[in-house]
């Protein structure tokens, strides 16, 4: 069953590496034209420390089909980020889109209080039309040496429909050089999700980061919906997502994983 019926549950072992929750709106064009000063004031208590970079868009074609087709470069953007004391909650700010991040997800309801102000502010100081795009994402690397798990095939932790061929008795996982799942999917009839599935390892950036040479199974939700999204209903559709991600998450492990993360 790809969709679990198994009520929600928190895990004290939860594998979660970050979760983030970003919402897209056309283009604001005085974000980028001046520091976000007002926005920052309202959210300094929370996320007192700032930093800002430029960002490079990809290059484009325009005038495709035509004798006048060029390469185009846009405008670097600017990536405002307000940081938590802790460095574990990051909020961004560009003019294209608002979003919250963290390493240290403390469940849902904990997750909305951080967000609900910024939101708040965001939409009051910038007023966006509607938005675009509304996404949130979960990003699970799930490591057996944490859990204790290290002899167990993943076969006996992860669904076989995540696993392609790993799913079989006679596929020693050891000999798979690469093994991963890439689809997209309709919830219901405004929500989808982006989901990859598969062991890898994580590259740790940065001269001389120690690497972990340890692969875990990475299970990436990217729940979203789109179109032109009233503000008013952005934490109404916010919670609709969440509640999708549940029963995808418990229906892609096995009852001896879900044990292993110990629920309550």
């Amino acid at each position: 069953m790809l969709y679990s019926d198994s009520p929600r549950v928190h895990y004290d072992k939860s594998q979660l590496a970050e979760v983030i929750c970003q919402l897209r709106f056309p283009a604001i064009l005085s974000i980028g034209a001046k520091d976000p000063v007002d926005f920052q004031d309202a959210v300094r208590g929370m996320f007192p420390r700032y930093a800002a970079r430029e960002e490079q868009p990809g290059a484009r074609i325009t005038g495709m089909g035509t004798p006048n087709a060029k390469l185009e470069s846009p405008k670097p953007v600017t990536n405002h980020n307000f940081i938590s004391a802790d460095g574990r909650w990051k909020l961004n700010l560009t003019s294209a889109f608002i979003s919250l991040s963290t390493v240290a997800y403390p469940g849902w309801e904990d997750f909305g209080k951080q967000l609900d102000l910024p939101l708040a502010r965001f939409i009051h100081i910038y007023k966006p039309a509607f938005f675009e795009r509304i996404g949130l994402r979960y990003v699970n690397l799930i490591s057996r040496k944490a859990l204790e798990l290290e002899e167990e095939p993943w076969r006996e932790l992860i669904a076989a429909p995540y696993l392609g061929v790993l799913a079989e008795e006679d596929v020693d996982e050891r000999t798979a050089r690469k093994c991963s799942l890439d689809v997209e999917l309709n919830l219901d009839s405004s929500c989808r999700v982006k989901l990859h599935a598969g062991p890898g390892m994580m590259k740790q950036n940065g001269p001389n980061a120690p690497q972990d040479p340890e692969v875990k199974f990475v299970l990436d939700m990217d729940l979203f919906m789109g179109g032109q999204i009233d503000p008013r209903m952005a934490a109404a559709g916010l919670e609709t997502l969440h509640g999708h991600s549940t029963p995808l998450f418990q229906g892609a492990i096995t009852d001896k994983l879900h044990s292993a993360l110990e629920p309550r």
